[in-house]
């Protein structure tokens, strides 16, 4: 195959995906950009794969690979999507990992070699064999740049597998010192690269693996519960930049530029939800924030709960209705039951609307996914900047498993977790139901003096089986 073919196949996958990454802004045309991105993502692969030298071990190994990724899609659930997710982010740095190692030994192996065995190399060694001495400068700054990078990647997802999982407590966690360990080992990391540089040789880059290692998982382990949703997204940025500093190594484009993409969409994100959550996008990128900010305000009152005929008899008087969902709903499987409900409300004549917030749930976008999976239409589903004024002139507000996107201590509370992150003011409306399972205080362990407020109702059950029960009354 020519360069000029695989040149222009290359072409043809990053336009794809720009056009995949343009078109899932929107909800309407985001099964089209998917689609894109999965004919991208087969040009790719396929150019990648017929110009390889030798498909002895690579045919096997994208055959096994695909089998073990149809069988978890199929079998994962929509409420482990993020933990799948992080999971997938942590390959990425791995991967960049390994390939960093292995490029050090292989042109180690080459300047190893006489004249007449090079000319014999193909492939990347073939590339190694040519590059000059500030070449090979550059690939070792590369190649730190990968490694470093992709250590950092995969430690963190992991961690961030464990707390979505559950299998790792969600609470932030930081050695004594904080921010002054992860420093240090930067230093370290920066030092041992320039040493690198400097012809030391490749221990100093299985050290960087260990030592970017600890800060990922350091970073990762500082961050709260309610701030994992932007832990996803700033670790598929640096999956995307991790994977751009290879393609450099390997002097592959379509991986600069997927990499790039992929590491600036993470990255833009990732502001948007620090706007969202009132976070600085710094502080982000260093890790552990989210932790407690002093002495929580104490909450007065007492939670009242309601019965299913005392919501039914509040929606079928109310005119305007606003469904805020949480992970609740995922977690119960709920969309259906809420698309349904949805459906006979409107019939009936009333305003029914969706209001989402940026970080809710426990990946972006996920309560959106969920929704349209239901097929509850677009343009009931508003964003929170859309909606958030409307509360006032709303009768009923049903909130469905979701704790710190509706917590008023946000504005009251300057000691709050959260304090400063703008939520949904749901609390405005004339009244509120809560469906939830129980009295606790959910993922992130903060109270919620939503909950206590005199308009407030607690509608206590799994999601569906309550929205269920709704559903026999409201024909």
């Amino acid at each position: 195959m020519t360069y000029g073919i695989l040149t222009a196949a290359y072409i043809a996958a990053s336009v794809l995906f720009i056009l995949s990454l343009g078109g899932l802004s929107n909800q309407e045309k985001a099964k089209r950009a998917v689609w894109y991105g999965i004919v991208g993502m087969a040009v790719a692969v396929l150019m990648t794969v017929f110009t390889a030298g030798s498909l002895g071990w690579l045919i096997p190994a994208i055959v096994i690979g695909s089998v073990i990724g149809w069988y978890v899609a199929g079998k994962v659930q929509m409420t482990e999507m993020p933990q799948l997710v992080a999971a997938l982010h942590s390959f990425v740095g791995l991967a960049a990992v390994f390939i960093g190692l292995n490029a050090e030994l292989e042109l180690q192996s080459v300047l190893g070699m006489d004249e007449a065995a090079r000319e014999v190399l193909t492939g990347f060694a073939l590339k190694l064999a040519h590059k000059t001495a500030v070449e090979i400068s550059i690939l070792k700054v590369e190649v730190f740049l990968g490694i470093f990078i992709g250590a950092i990647t995969f430690t963190g997802s992991v961690v961030a597998f464990g707390k979505l999982a559950g299998k790792i407590d969600g609470k932030p966690i930081k050695l004594p010192g904080g921010h002054v360990w992860n420093a240090t080992a930067a230093l370290a990391c920066l030092i041992l690269g320039i040493m690198f540089s400097n012809d030391a040789g490749i221990w100093t880059m299985v050290l960087v693996t260990l030592i970017a290692g600890f800060i990922g998982w350091h970073l990762i382990m500082g961050i709260g519960g309610a701030d994992m949703p932007v832990v996803v997204s700033m670790l598929n940025s640096y999956s995307g930049w991790a994977a751009a500093a290879i393609g450099f190594t390997l002097g592959n484009d379509l991986l600069i530029v997927t990499g790039a993409l992929v590491g600036s969409s993470g990255a833009i994100l990732s502001y948007i939800m620090c706007k969202a959550m009132n976070r600085h996008f710094v502080s982000v990128i260093l890790g552990g924030f989210g932790g407690d900010g002093g002495p929580a305000m104490e909450v007065e009152g007492e939670m009242i709960a309601i019965d299913a005929d005392g919501v039914v008899s509040a929606l079928e008087d109310a005119d305007s209705i606003i469904i805020i969902p949480g992970y609740g709903l995922a977690v119960a499987q709920a969309q259906q039951s809420v698309s349904e409900l949805t459906k006979r409300l409107r019939a009936k004549g009333k305003e029914v609307r969706f209001a989402i917030h940026p970080v809710a749930g426990r990946l972006p976008g996920h309560m959106n996914v969920l929704l349209a999976e239901a097929k509850v239409p677009y343009d009931i589903v508003l964003e929170m900047d859309e909606i958030n004024e409307d509360f006032p002139q709303t009768d009923v507000a049903i909130v469905i498993g979701s704790n710190d996107i509706v917590n008023p201590a946000a504005q009251d509370d300057p000691n709050s977790p959260i304090a400063g992150m703008p939520v949904l003011e749901c609390w405005k409306a004339k009244q509120v139901f809560v469906s939830k399972r129980g009295q606790g205080t959910g993922y992130s362990g903060i109270e919620n003096p939503l909950f206590y407020k005199e308009n407030t109702r607690m509608f206590y059950g799994d999601a569906k089986a309550s929205l269920d029960t709704l559903l026999q009354s409201i024909k």
